[in-house]
């Protein structure tokens, strides 16, 4: 029970790696608010999860709706420790064939997202002298990726602003860290072919895909005191995948 009494809110909640957490999270104790788009699945889920767990619908790259967010989480569980940016998006193309359209809905979801969510729920985490915030980089932000170029530039700031909060937000009481996944069993790689799939497999020591569930425990032990002296790192969750 190692988030007994504490609140989370987690972006992307309603599925895959988001969900996955949600029910660690509770397991251990939490009350979390999911956040996501999805309204269907977002209220199925907090549904299953049962009194712990509530929905709210949220676009995070806009300001108002991140806002209105933390909000509900504070008005209906009376506190906020926790924010997982979990929340993001793919719009795959090689720089040449990349619109500048599906460039910014990438970094508006990906990364200002980040920055709404954090700003907003770090300005009441301050007040209580108290926070954990944990950021979804990827594989991608530290490599790059042919065909990525949003999604990498998405993921690289979300490191560079990692860095940089732990910096301002440490006499705060609030840790800021990310976890930087390698390639995940979730609905994001279905479209990615067998044969690209298997050689990711082959360059992993492990030599298997990730799981929700590993992403999900990284994200506990981040969330939780036994990581209370670890701020602005960026923890590979990646089999030590060989890029």
């Amino acid at each position: 029970m190692k988030l007994t009494g504490r609140t989370a809110i987690i972006t992307g909640g309603a599925g895959g790696i988001g969900l996955e957490t949600a029910k660690l999270f509770i397991s251990e104790g939490a009350n979390v608010l999911l956040a996501d788009v999805n309204e269907t699945s977002g209220k199925e889920a907090a549904d299953k999860l049962g009194s712990k767990c509530r929905f709210v619908k949220t676009d995070v790259s806009d300001k108002s709706s991140a806002y209105f967010c933390v909000i509900e989480a504070l008005k209906k569980f009376g506190s906020l420790d926790i924010l997982v940016n979990n929340a993001g998006i793919t719009a795959d193309a090689s720089l040449l064939k990349m619109s500048s359209e599906q460039f910014e809905k990438v970094i508006d979801i990906n990364l200002k997202g980040v920055f709404f969510m954090t700003k907003y729920a770090a300005a009441h985490m301050a007040e209580n002298n108290y926070g954990r915030i944990i950021n979804t980089s990827s594989i991608v932000g530290i490599y790059g990726n042919f065909g990525q170029t949003n999604y990498a530039a998405s993921k690289s700031g979300v490191i560079g602003m990692t860095k940089t909060w732990a910096r301002e937000l440490g006499r705060k009481g609030i840790t800021v860290n990310a976890v930087a996944p390698g390639f995940i069993a979730t609905d994001m790689i279905r479209t990615v072919p067998e044969k690209i799939l298997n050689s990711i497999k082959d360059r992993t020591p492990l030599g298997r895909l990730g799981t929700p569930a590993d992403i999900a425990r990284a994200y506990l032990f981040l969330a939780s005191d036994d990581a209370e002296f670890i701020t602005g790192i960026t923890l590979s969750v990646d089999g030590g995948l060989v890029w």
